[in-house]
C-alpha cells in the first residue's frame, strides 16, 4: 500500500514537472561500451538483474540463418569453464535465485531476482558467462532439436500459425518478417550450423550490445564498482547487422491460413507503421490510437464484444520497435459466415477514426489511466526492470520513458485523427484469416 500511495503521489510530480518515472537512476558507461544502469528503490532486500543483450531476431538477416537470437537464449544456461551448467544452476538454486530469459524482435534479455546480498555472486557469474560461454558441438546439435521442438509446439497455437503468416507477407525485405523462432526451414537445418552459432556468438554478445539493468535495494556507487570490477576486461567487437529497409508497401495483400486443429477463426489486419520515437506527437497520437479504436472501453468493443456478442475480442496496439513495424488489429469471430462483416466491422471503425477525431475527454482520461497503469507497474525490483527492458533495448537507455509521456501529454483529438490517416492505410496492411478444420 505505501508504494502505490507513493506512485500515485508522483502522477502529480509528473504532469507539473514533465517526468513520470519516480526512482533516482544512476548509470556509467565503461571503456569497453558496456552501460550499466542501477535504480535503487526499496524493496525489503530483494534485487533484479538484467543483462539486456540489444540483438532479438531483427538482427538475423543472414539468409538461412534465421532463429539464432532466440537459440542463445537457451545455450547461456549452458555454462562456462569457469561455472559448468551443473555448478551455475547450483548456486542459483543456492542463493533461492529466479533465473530466466525471453527473446524478441528487437531484444534477448536474461534476469534474475535475487537477495541484494547475493549481488557479488550474481555479477561473477553473469559476467563470466557473458564473456566465456563454452560448449561442445555435441550440446549445440541437443539444443538446436530443442529448439525445434519448440517451435513445433508453438506452431500448433493458431495465433502463431496466423502471426507467423501474416509478417510473413507484410515483410518482403526486413526481418520482421521471420518471428522470433525462426523460419522453420532455418531452424531444422540449425544443427549443422555449429561454426556459424559461434560467429553470431562473437559478433552480438558484446559489451557495446549489452545493458545492465540492476534495480533494487542496492548501493548505487558498490554497484557500478562491482560491474567494473567484473566486466572492464570484456572485450569489444560488435558488428552491427546490415538489415535491409522494407520498401513502401503501396497495394493490400492477402493470407489466408487453413489451421489444421480445430478453432474459431481470427482475423488480423497489420497496417505498416513508423518505428518508436517518443518525440514525434504523431508516433505517440497512433500509440493511443490503438487503445481509442480497439480498446476495451472503444465503441466497437461494445458493439461486437458486449452487445451483439460475435467476436471473443478485439485488440489493436501500434507495435515498439527499432525499425518501422506494424499497427495490428485483430480478433477471435464466433462464426465463420461473420468472418467478412466483422473485417467490414473493423474497417468501419478504422474510417470513424480517420474522419472525426476522439472526444477530448476520452483523449484525456486515457492518457491518466496509461500513466497510472505505469507507475502501479513499478512496484517490485523486477516489475521496474521488466517494464524497463524493451525501451532500454531500442534506444539505449531509460530517458526516453519521460520524453514518451512528456509527448503523450501534448497530443490533441485532432492528432490522433492525423495519426489515423496517416498509418491506418487500407493501400499498406495485410489482411490475414485464420480458419479452423470442422
Amino acid at each position: 500500500m505505501w508504494m502505490a500511495v507513493m506512485l500515485i503521489a508522483n502522477v502529480g510530480l509528473a504532469e507539473s514537472d514533465a517526468k513520470i518515472f519516480p526512482y533516482t537512476v544512476h548509470q556509467e558507461t565503461l571503456e569497453n561500451g558496456l552501460k550499466a544502469i542501477v535504480i535503487p528503490m526499496k524493496s525489503g532486500g530483494l534485487t533484479s538483474y538484467w543483462s539486456v543483450v540489444r540483438t532479438g531476431s531483427r538482427d538475423e538477416y543472414e539468409p538461412g540463418h534465421s532463429g539464432f537470437a532466440h537459440f542463445f537464449e537457451h545455450m547461456m544456461f549452458r555454462g562456462t569453464e569457469a561455472y559448468p551448467a551443473d555448478r551455475y544452476n547450483e548456486i542459483i538454486t543456492r542463493m533461492g535465485a529466479d533465473a530466466n530469459a525471453f527473446t524478441t524482435d528487437d531484444l534477448t534479455a536474461y534476469h534474475m531476482s535475487v537477495g541484494a546480498q547475493d549481488l557479488e555472486q550474481v555479477v561473477k557469474i553473469e559476467s563470466d558467462r557473458f564473456k566465456n560461454l563454452s560448449y561442445a558441438e555435441e550440446v549445440f546439435k541437443t539444443e538446436a532439436g530443442a529448439v525445434y521442438g519448440e517451435y513445433r509446439k508453438n506452431k500448433m497455437s493458431p495465433f502463431f500459425a496466423l502471426y507467423e503468416q501474416v509478417y510473413a507477407e507484410a515483410f518482403e525485405q526486413h526481418t520482421y518478417g521471420h518471428t522470433t523462432m525462426g523460419y522453420e526451414r532455418d531452424i531444422a537445418a540449425m544443427p549443422t550450423m555449429f561454426d556459424y552459432s559461434r560467429s553470431f556468438f562473437n559478433r552480438y554478445y558484446r559489451p557495446e550490445n549489452v545493458v545492465l539493468l540492476i534495480v533494487g535495494d542496492v548501493d548505487p556507487a558498490a554497484t557500478l564498482n562491482l560491474v567494473t570490477e567484473h566486466y572492464a576486461d570484456w572485450e569489444p567487437g560488435y558488428v552491427m547487422p546490415t538489415i535491409v529497409a522494407e520498401p513502401e508497401q503501396t497495394e493490400e495483400r492477402k493470407v489466408s491460413v487453413d489451421y489444421e486443429g480445430r478453432s474459431l477463426p481470427i482475423v488480423w489486419l497489420a497496417y505498416k507503421a513508423p518505428a518508436f520515437d517518443p518525440t514525434d506527437v504523431d508516433w505517440v497520437a497512433a500509440y493511443l490510437l490503438g487503445e481509442l479504436a480497439f480498446g476495451e472501453t472503444s465503441d466497437i468493443h461494445k458493439k461486437l464484444v458486449l452487445d451483439e456478442q460475435r467476436v471473443q475480442f478485439v485488440a489493436g496496439s501500434l507495435s515498439i520497435n527499432r525499425d518501422p513495424t506494424v499497427f495490428d488489429i485483430y480478433s477471435r469471430v464466433k462464426d465463420p459466415e461473420d468472418i467478412d462483416a466483422v473485417i467490414g466491422e473493423l474497417d468501419s471503425a478504422v474510417e470513424y477514426f480517420r474522419e472525426h477525431p476522439p472526444a477530448e475527454d476520452r483523449l484525456n482520461a486515457l492518457k491518466s489511466r496509461m500513466k497510472y497503469d505505469f507507475l502501479m507497474d513499478l512496484d517490485t525490483p523486477d516489475a521496474v526492470a521488466s517494464t524497463l527492458a524493451r525501451f532500454v533495448a531500442i534506444t539505449g537507455g531509460v530517458e526516453c520513458i519521460d520524453t514518451l509521456y512528456g509527448t503523450m501529454e501534448s497530443v490533441k483529438p485532432e492528432d490522433v485523427q492525423r495519426a489515423a490517416r496517416g498509418v491506418l492505410v487500407k493501400s499498406a496492411r495485410t489482411v490475414g484469416v485464420l480458419q479452423g478444420a470442422n
